[in-house]
Formats: C-alpha cells, sequence, structure tokens
C-alpha cells in the first residue's frame, strides 16, 4: 500500500469544518479591514528566499525543499509567504498604485523538519501584508486583526509577546554586543547555537536549550541598543495595544527566525496545547521590498499557523461536522427517483439534504438517518410516489405526518425555524 509521504497529512472530512471556519472567520474579518486576497505560485527561484529569508537562517540553511528543473534552474518549495507576496508586490508593480497595500493569503507552505502535534513539512498558512505605511497604528493594525480573528474563533488562553528588534543599524550594533557576551560561553552553548554564534547570533536568544536559556537571560537586551527613532517607534506601539485595551508582554529574547525582520517583533502564544504554542506570528520588514529589487518600502504582516489553530479549535469540542438537516428514505423505482428530485430542490432552498443511495430496506434506512444526526427525516415509498406525497418524521420525538410535496417545498422557511430550534 503506498502511504502518505512522512511529514503530510490528509485532512479528512470529520476535520475539514473546522479549516472552513477558520477560513471563512479570517476572509470576513480581513474584507471588513478592505484586505485583498492575492494568490502566488507555491513555487518560486531558490534566490528569492535566500535573498529574502536570509541564508544564514535555520530555514534556508536546513529546512527548504530545493530541486533543480529543466535548464537547472534552482526551485524550492515556499517555506514561508511573505517573500512571494513581495515579489509579486514588484512584479506586478502595485506600489505604482501608491498608496497602501492591504494583502492577505492562504496556502500551503513546505519546511523539511522534525514532524509533531501542528507541525508538519507541508504546512498551512493564511497571513497578510500591510505594504507601503511605516507608522506605528500599521503595526498596531495587523496585531489587533490577529487577536480578532483569535477572538472570533473562540480561542481565550492567548498571550501576545512583543519586541522591538531596531533597524539594521540596531541590529548590527547588538549584534556585535551580543557577541562580545557570547563568546566566553562559546563551549557551553548547545551545538546549534554555537553555530550561530557569528552566523546569526541573534537566534541563540531563542533557543529551546535549558543551558543556552540560562546563559542568554543575562545577554545584553536588544533594547539597550534601540535607537531614539526605535524607541519612540515602539514606544508608540505599545501604547497604541494599550489604546485598544490589547493586552501584551514585552519578551526582550523575541526575535523572529527570518532575518527580514526590523522594528516590531510579535507572537500570539496559547498554552491549550500543553507546552506553549505559538499560533501567530510576524512583525516588521521595512528592507524586504527594496532588498528584493523593488523601491523602499516599509511594511508589516504576520501569519498564522492553520494545524496549530485547528488543533486548538478541537479542544473547544464544538462539532464541526456537517451533519444533515434531512435525511430522505426512498424504495421502489419511482419514489427514488422522486426522493432525488426532491433532495435536489431541498438543497436549493439552503437545507442540507442526505439522499440515502442503498436502495435497502427502509429499516437499514432508518438506521443510517438515526446515525446521521439529521433532525428530520422524509420517507418515500410507492404509496407516496403515486400521491405526490412524503411523509415528514422529526427523529427526536417520533412525530410523523404525511404532506403534499408541493406543500413541503412551500413550508421550508417554517422548517428551517423548526430545525434551528431542535439542534
Amino acid at each position: 500500500m503506498i502511504q502518505a509521504l512522512r511529514g503530510t497529512r490528509d485532512i479528512l472530512p470529520e476535520e475539514v469544518g473546522y479549516w472552513q471556519l477558520i477560513e471563512a472567520t479570517v476572509r470576513e474579518i480581513l474584507s471588513r479591514a478592505v484586505y485583498q486576497e492575492i494568490r502566488v505560485p507555491i513555487f518560486e527561484q531558490t534566490a528569492l528566499f535566500e535573498r529574502g529569508i536570509g541564508e544564514a537562517t535555520d530555514v534556508v540553511g536546513k529546512e527548504m525543499y530545493t530541486f533543480s528543473s529543466r535548464g537547472d534552474k534552482s526551485i524550492t518549495l515556499r517555506p514561508e509567504g511573505t517573500a512571494g507576496v513581495v515579489r509579486a508586490y514588484i512584479q506586478n508593480k502595485l506600489h505604482a498604485q501608491g498608496g497602501v497595500q492591504r494583502l492577505w493569503y492562504s496556502g500551503p507552505m513546505f519546511r523539511y523538519e522534525r514532524p509533531q502535534a501542528g507541525r508538519q513539512r507541508q504546512f498551512h498558512q493564511v497571513g497578510l501584508e500591510l505594504l507601503g505605511c511605516d507608522a506605528p497604528r500599521a503595526d498596531v493594525e495587523v496585531i489587533a486583526l490577529a487577536t480578532d480573528i483569535l477572538r472570533t474563533l473562540g480561542l481565550k488562553n492567548l498571550e501576545l509577546e512583543i519586541n522591538s528588534v531596531g533597524n539594521s543599524q540596531d541590529r548590527a550594533q547588538y549584534r556585535e554586543a551580543l557577541i562580545s557576551y557570547l563568546e566566553p560561553y562559546q563551549g557551553d552553548l548547545d551545538p546549534d547555537s554555537q553555530d550561530r554564534l557569528t552566523r546569526n547570533p541573534l537566534r541563540i536568544l531563542d533557543s529551546k536549550d535549558p543551558k543556552t536559556q540560562e546563559i542568554a537571560q543575562n545577554a545584553p537586551k536588544i533594547s539597550e541598543n534601540l535607537s531614539t527613532e526605535s524607541k519612540k517607534h515602539f514606544d508608540l506601539v505599545l501604547q497604541l495595544l494599550t489604546d485598544l485595551k490589547i493586552k501584551y508582554q514585552i519578551n526582550h529574547c523575541l526575535v523572529r527566525g527570518l532575518d527580514y525582520y526590523t522594528h516590531t517583533a510579535f507572537e500570539i502564544k496559547s498554552d491549550d496545547l500543553g507546552a506553549q504554542a505559538t499560533v501567530c506570528g510576524g512583525g516588521r520588514y521595512d528592507g524586504l521590498v527594496k532588498e528584493l529589487g523593488g523601491p523602499e518600502t516599509q511594511a508589516v504582516g504576520w501569519a498564522i499557523g492553520m494545524e496549530r489553530l485547528v488543533l486548538l479549535l478541537q479542544q473547544l469540542e464544538s462539532n464541526l461536522v456537517n451533519i444533515p438537516d434531512m435525511y430522505i428514505i426512498s424504495r421502489g423505482e419511482a419514489a427514488e427517483a422522486q426522493g432525488l428530485i426532491l433532495a435536489q430542490k431541498l438543497r436549493n432552498l439552503g437545507l442540507r439534504v442526505e439522499l440515502d443511495l442503498s436502495s435497502s430496506a427502509f429499516g437499514k434506512q432508518f438506521k443510517r438517518a438515526d446515525r446521521s444526526g439529521a433532525v428530520a427525516c422524509l420517507i418515500l415509498g410507492d404509496a407516496e410516489a403515486q400521491s405526490n406525497t412524503v411523509n415528514l418524521k422529526w427523529l427526536a420525538s417520533g412525530e410523523q405526518q404525511a404532506i403534499t410535496q408541493s406543500n413541503l417545498l412551500d413550508m421550508v422557511e417554517e422548517l428551517k425555524l423548526k430545525i434551528a430550534s431542535l439542534k
């Protein structure tokens, strides 16, 4: 038997309802904020991610799915969404339209890493990018929208962690201060952090190794190396979050894993999955558009991991399986034909209707109707087919009545209200 590759998984019907709820909620909330959906390819030239994300990052160095196409061009399955959106922004000259571009996307991403709960090698993200504005208000708008989405989905145990990583000059200055502090401890760092010491020392602050975390506790803070302008930007972000009553915790070790971040970096976490897990992460990236060949453009954005969010929703114990409102039982050639026609008419009028296609005995069809979770059942046999009637049975009470098929269609709105009250 051929099985799915390690790190990929099938999203089965009983889980799809959660995905659809997330997608519908994101679309509704972002459309109200006038964000436009953009769809970009799932593979790009490898150089896009090397230049955009940074060759010293773990994503580029260890986790990308890269292959050669015909003509030996290096191609990479996208490991994140921002670089592709920025490439599309530049290539299609969206910046020439002037003003702010508010864009959002969703779809699969690919990283080669150890699979675990909520983290796969093919995973899915929904994200947004606000391009063309350097105001702290833009940072807070995107954070507020992420918070709105998660709250609307019913999540409560959330914590916003935030930090400023400054501008490129601030980061360069801090990088030197951090290396000077860490070098005497080089032998005590975990192997990954030893490798990062000269390549990407800020990522050491993000290490999960207990000994490295202990060393990093007393490391110089990036806040001590921020310029006056960077401090002002961050202070305004914090004030606006306070004004919106969005609680936050400053995390001086939060730097995010991608090189393009500037100024605000943030993560929204939940502890409902046991160990605290990040469900949304993002920040400002003022230099990325220019780095990829576009005009100087300030930007900020985030991405939400769909798999982790689905796990959280499942813990709320809400049932999102697509349960029918009505189940149609029919037996006999004429009755089965009428049952099909009736099912289509009721579906077109807005009811969820499951039609039993088995032609088996009425008793077996009734059992399947009970298992389906439907509120009501429509029964057609030879007698009903001849008289163009149908038996309407309310499955919980057993109450049953004969009604003409035309009258049934006329009373659909009344049926919807009763079905809603019985669910």
